[in-house]
C-alpha cells in the first residue's frame, strides 16, 4: 500500500534543480515542438506551476501527430481518444509517453498507461503525479450486456451500445439502425434520428455516470428509480443524424452535488458535431448500499 505520507508530497520539485545544462537538454529534446510548448516546458521546470502541463502535454501531442489531426488539439480536446481519434499507433505513444516523463519529470508504468485513453486521462494522471496525489481510478469499459444490466431504461428505449466511463468523463456510442421503431413516422421515406432523442441519450449516459463512476458516501449507492431528466441549456444542432450512423457521446459532470448532477456533453458522428448541450441536467438520490451476504463456509 502506498504511504500516505508520501502522496502528499510532489512527485519532484522542478525549481530546485533546473541547471541551464538541463535548459540545453530540455530544449533538444523538445527542438520539434513549438516555442510556445519549448517556454512552458522550461517555465514548469524553474516554478513548478502545474497549470503549464496542460498546454505542455498538447503541444508534446501536436508535434507527433498528423498534421491534419491538429487542429483538433484546439480548445477543449479531453475527450479525444488518442488511439482511435488522433490515429497514433502504440510506438508513437510510447515516444509521447517518454517525453511527457522527461519533460514534467513524473513516472508513467505501463500497466498504468493502459488506462490511460483520452488526453484528459493522461493530463489529469500527470496533474495527479506532479502534485503528489493519488490519480483517479482509471475509466472503465463497460460493454452492451452489461449496459443493459446496470441501466433502469431498456429497450427499446436505450441508446447506449457501450460505454466507458470514470469519475471525471463518460463516452458511449450508439449505431442507428434505422430499426428504430419512431423513425418509420420521423420522418415519411426519409428517417432521421430525432434531435430529442439524441437529447436522451445524453441523459442515459448521465444515468449511467451516475449508477456505475460517481464516488459516493460509504454505505451508500444512487437509487436508480431516483434519478430523473430535470433540464437541458444551451443546445445546438449542426448535423442530420441518419441509419448508419454511429453517435459517439461524451459527457462531463460539471457539479454534482445531492440531489443534482449538472453535465456538459456533446455528440459527434466522426469529427462532425451533431449536438452540443451546454448543460443537462438529472435529479437523483442517494439510498442505502444492498447488504452483500458471504455465505458461511463449512
Amino acid at each position: 500500500m502506498a504511504d500516505t505520507a508520501s502522496l502528499a508530497q510532489p512527485a519532484s520539485n522542478p525549481s530546485r534543480s533546473f541547471t541551464p545544462a538541463e535548459e540545453d537538454s530540455l530544449r533538444e529534446s523538445l527542438r520539434r515542438c513549438s516555442p510556445a510548448t519549448i517556454e512552458a516546458a522550461i517555465s514548469y521546470r524553474r516554478e513548478g506551476d502545474t497549470k503549464l502541463l496542460s498546454p505542455i502535454i498538447i503541444g508534446i501531442f501536436e508535434r507527433f501527430v498528423e498534421s491534419d489531426q491538429r487542429p483538433r488539439l484546439a480548445g477543449d480536446c479531453d475527450d479525444l481518444r488518442v488511439i482511435e481519434d488522433l490515429g497514433l499507433d502504440s510506438l508513437t505513444m510510447m515516444e509521447i509517453v517518454m517525453l511527457v516523463e522527461e519533460v514534467t519529470q513524473t513516472k508513467i508504468e505501463n500497466d498504468e498507461l493502459r488506462g490511460l485513453v483520452t488526453i484528459g486521462d493522461i493530463k489529469t494522471f500527470v496533474d495527479c503525479r506532479a502534485r503528489g496525489v493519488q490519480p483517479p481510478a482509471p475509466a472503465k469499459t463497460i460493454l452492451a450486456e452489461e449496459v443493459r444490466a446496470i441501466m433502469p431504461i431498456q429497450a427499446p428505449f436505450l441508446f447506449i451500445d457501450e460505454a466507458r466511463v470514470s469519475a471525471s468523463l463518460a463516452t458511449a456510442s450508439y449505431r442507428i439502425t434505422g430499426q428504430e421503431f419512431f423513425l418509420a413516422g420521423h420522418f415519411k421515406d426519409n428517417p432521421v434520428m430525432p434531435a430529442s432523442i439524441m437529447l436522451e441519450a445524453l441523459g442515459q449516459l448521465g444515468v449511467l455516470h451516475l449508477l456505475s463512476a460517481l464516488p459516493v458516501e460509504a454505505g451508500k449507492v444512487v437509487g436508480q428509480s431516483t434519478i430523473f431528466f430535470a433540464s437541458t441549456d444551451g443546445v445546438r444542432c449542426s448535423r442530420v443524424c441518419k441509419p448508419g450512423d454511429v453517435l459517439t457521446l461524451t459527457l462531463k459532470p460539471k457539479r454534482v452535488k445531492v440531489p443534482l448532477a449538472v453535465y456538459s456533453g456533446n455528440i459527434r458522428v466522426g469529427q462532425e458535431k451533431a449536438v452540443v448541450a451546454e448543460e443537462i441536467t438529472l435529479t437523483f438520490g442517494l439510498v442505502d448500499a444492498p447488504v452483500v451476504v458471504v455465505p458461511a463456509t463449512a
